[in-house]
């Protein structure tokens, strides 16, 4: 979002914040406190690998840096390594809180840069609110990084610190209040004038806020185009204008203009377009009528707008809008460029970033919001229309094309202006390498979110009585993702909900048990008993279960449509979870239920592990349909899907009566001419490794598996296990698929971030699925003639 006086506070009455206090706190301190950590890249095994890292053999590179200093880039980290740099002068809307308290920004912003741009960062916080102390402290850094990210640095001094730091550093320096908010504004206001037929030399634009990102964005707009005399700025003293003295200082006085207006409300009259960078209400709708023809109005102050964009419509309804926010159309938001920016300029050793490559960035935000919009990013805003227009002028910040078109802008930018050191010489390789950085599938989880709060769904935790559920519950409901219920009893949860720091009585979570829903315990029962009453259950035993087990309690409201999906698991063992959902939700017709766990790898890769959770041993066909619907449910996430049919031998090669049944699977999916590449039966290792599977010239795959179908549970469920207790990547799973009904099983020590995927999963679960009918309660009478015979 953009960021502004009031941008990252979260603490405005009227925003929706979907955390607690403690939610928060919780986070970063759980597990290894904070947010990153330094992993080494090279093995360490072994005296020689020591060796090489250290002393002696660290000194090869060290000699050969200091014969050609370029080198630097080929034998350390240092092109793909940025310090992210700031004094604590102006964290987030909270003001000066000092060098160390926004050290969790700065954590943050160094995985922002990681999560979109795959460039790593290191956050330094400086003790310094002098700009020379600061200049002095940071200038000396150069070798070390091939970028500085600069930070909440209050104005006047960020601009002094910014520029002084671009004369003296040969590496990028970037302030991303400043530059960040004026690429993606820039960017918006080019697809705003192209829709409305105007020229950006005629454009008469407003901006409201002399900060840091309100005078970069004047600068920007005039370096592309808008007439000085046609851009009137206004700060708390009112309209900069050429004469005035009160509340000016050297870059103020650089954008004062001759003019008669003197309030903002002066200004407004006639103007074509209109920058908010300053704070919650500083717009009225008679500001806004009084604008020209087709309105452009970025009210970006954060998470309240100058003027909201329901009250711009009904004054307005010919006005183009943007805001700082994720829940309106055309949403500012830095992450949009930052990470970009330095990936082309890293990618080209570039000496610094300098307006041509920031124009280069917004032309190609601008340029893309005009392409057509994949169908993966469209369906993970709820299937919103996402087409070139007054609703859609800024790409979305999960858009996957970002990584491979803005930093080839701005690479190309950099050569073209002579500020790159090593031209890229072939473009179509570097958009493959740029799209190969980051892994279709992380995507997964904020797409399964987004389109959760598109279309909000009833979520239904079985075990309400629990810390971390409730707490799920409660991030669900604020997230906006829908409504909650809760099973459990009802005094228990509120005093839960209170030790959670959660206020009691939010009317979007509903606390049930077979107590409070008396009335409507019969119906439960009834559905309870026409499935299992021929599988050795009386009545009398439903009617317990149904009171006491929250499970097949919570499962009977889910078959007869109480609520959309479920989640449980936390307090029961898998096994025990599962075995209750599956006696009360049957299958999806012509589909298997089985468990599906995704390892997102270090290396930027997925790998799905099925069957993970359900069929101890697997017959032929079922392994065959386990493979069909593991690769449909991959191409839904955005990869291609390649399927390796695993053992312990490689193509007959130990024969052996146990791999007979995962060769009969693959001749099973030859007879059903499917279209995705398998292969089998193949170990591990063959499958993984491209170098060992060319040792088979045969081998069907064009490249690594990503899904392994394994031949039993004992090796799935140990092999995903070991994954995550070893570290070898973050799991999700197993993610229960096949279902009648969405139902979700976490694991008993599941966190409740991990809670919350399986929400999410289970909402687009949801949301996919087709409409079927759940089996019926048994009628009256038939129910009175059995429980006559069967007491």
């Amino acid at each position: 979002m953009a960021k502004t006086k009031n941008t990252k506070s979260g603490k405005s009455a009227k925003s929706k914040v979907s955390f607690t206090d403690d939610d928060a706190l919780h986070f970063h301190s759980t597990g290894k406190p904070g947010k990153i950590q330094i992993s080494a890249t090279k093995p360490l095994l072994t005296q020689r690998d020591l060796s090489l890292a250290y002393s002696p053999g660290v000194a090869v590179p060290c000699k050969a840096i200091h014969k050609d200093p370029s080198t630097a880039y080929q034998y350390t980290s240092k092109g793909n390594f940025i310090a992210v740099i700031s004094n604590g002068t102006a964290v987030l809307g909270l003001g000066n809180l000092g060098a160390l308290a926004s050290k969790p920004v700065m954590e943050g912003k160094a995985v922002l840069f990681k999560r979109f741009a795959d460039i790593d960062g290191i956050d330094l916080e400086v003790d310094a609110e002098d700009p020379q102390k600061f200049i002095d402290a940071v200038r000396y850094l150069g070798p070390s990084f091939g970028g500085i990210n600069l930070e909440d640095i209050k104005a006047p001094d960020c601009f002094i610190i910014e520029q002084k730091l671009r004369e003296v550093m040969d590496i990028p320096i970037f302030h991303d209040d400043q530059h960040g908010t004026a690429i993606i504004t820039a960017a918006g206001l080019i697809n705003a004038a192209h829709l409305t037929g105007r020229k950006l030399k005629d454009i008469k634009l407003v901006v409201l806020g002399a900060g840091s990102a309100g005078i970069a964005c004047i600068e920007l707009v005039k370096a592309l185009g808008v007439r000085h005399e046609n851009v009137l700025l206004i700060d708390r003293e009112g309209v900069v204008y050429k004469g005035r003295e009160k509340g000016m200082n050297q870059w103020k006085t650089a954008h004062a203009v001759d003019t008669k207006a003197r309030t903002l409300a002066d200004a407004m009259k006639g103007a074509d377009a209109f920058y908010g960078l300053a704070g919650p209400g500083s717009v009225t709708q008679k500001m806004v009528a009084s604008m020209a023809q087709n309105p452009i109005i970025f009210a970006m102050a954060n998470p309240e707008p100058e003027i909201r964009p329901e009250l711009i419509r009904e004054v307005r309804d010919d006005a183009i809008i943007a805001t700082g926010r994720s829940d309106y159309n055309n949403q500012v938001n830095n992450v949009l460029g930052f990470p970009y920016i330095f990936r082309g300029a890293l990618d080209v050793h570039a000496s610094t970033i300098n307006e041509d490559m920031k124009i280069a960035a917004a032309n190609a935000l601008a340029e893309l919001a005009r392409q057509p919009v994949p169908d993966e990013v469209a369906s993970a805003y709820g299937g919103r229309k996402m087409q070139f227009g007054p609703d859609y002028i800024i790409p979305v910040p999960f858009d996957p094309r970002l990584i491979s078109t803005i930093p080839v802008a701005v690479a190309k930018a950099a050569m073209d202006s002579g500020v790159a050191r090593k031209p890229i010489a072939n473009f179509d390789k570097y958009r493959a390498e740029l799209s190969a950085r980051l892994n279709p599938t992380a995507n997964t989880m904020n797409f399964a979110f987004q389109r959760a709060k598109e279309n909000p769904k009833t979520m239904l935790f079985a075990e309400g009585e629990e810390e971390k559920v409730v707490r799920a519950a409660h991030q669900w409901v604020q997230g906006g993702y829908g409504k909650a219920i809760l099973v459990g009893r009802e005094e228990k949860v509120k005093e839960v909900m209170r030790r959670s720091g959660i206020k009691p009585g939010n009317e979007l979570i509903e606390i049930r048990n077979a107590a409070k829903t008396q009335k409507d315990n019969d119906k439960y029962i009834d559905y309870m008993y026409s499935r299992l009453q021929r599988k050795g259950y009386l009545r009398r035993d439903c009617t317990r279960f149904i009171k006491n087990d929250r499970n097949f309690y919570a499962t009977s409201l889910l078959a007869l449509g109480d609520a959309d999906a479920m989640i449980t698991g936390l307090t029961r063992t898998f096994p025990i979870t599962l075995r209750t959902v599956m006696k009360m939700i049957d299958a999806r017709p012509n589909k298997r239920i089985f468990g599906l766990t995704m390892v997102l790898m270090r290396d930027k890769r997925t790998v799905f592990i099925a069957d993970t959770a359900v069929d101890p041993t697997p017959s032929p066909e079922n392994l065959a349909n386990i493979a069909i619907q593991t690769a449909e449910k991959v191409r839904q996430m955005g990869e291609e899907p390649r399927v390796a049919l695993l053992s312990f031998a490689n193509f007959g090669n130990p024969l052996h009566q146990d791999t007979q049944r995962i060769t009969d699977a693959v001749s099973i999916l030859d007879s059903m001419k499917v279209d995705f590449e398998y292969e089998g039966e193949m170990a591990a290792d063959v499958a993984l490794n491209q170098e060992l599977m060319e040792l088979f010239p045969f081998c069907r795959l064009t490249g690594p598996a990503n899904i392994l179908v394994m031949p039993g549970l004992h090796s799935a469920n140990i092999s995903y296990k070991l994954l995550r207790e070893l570290g070898g990547g973050t799991v999700i799973g197993p993610v229960l698929c096949g279902f009648e009904k969405p139902v979700q099983i976490t694991q008993p020590n599941a966190s409740v971030s991990a809670i919350l995927n399986l929400a999410a999963i289970a909402a687009a679960e949801a949301e996919n699925k087709p409409q079927e009918s759940v089996r019926k309660p048994a009628k009256k009478a038939t129910r009175k003639t059995s429980k006559k015979g069967r007491k």
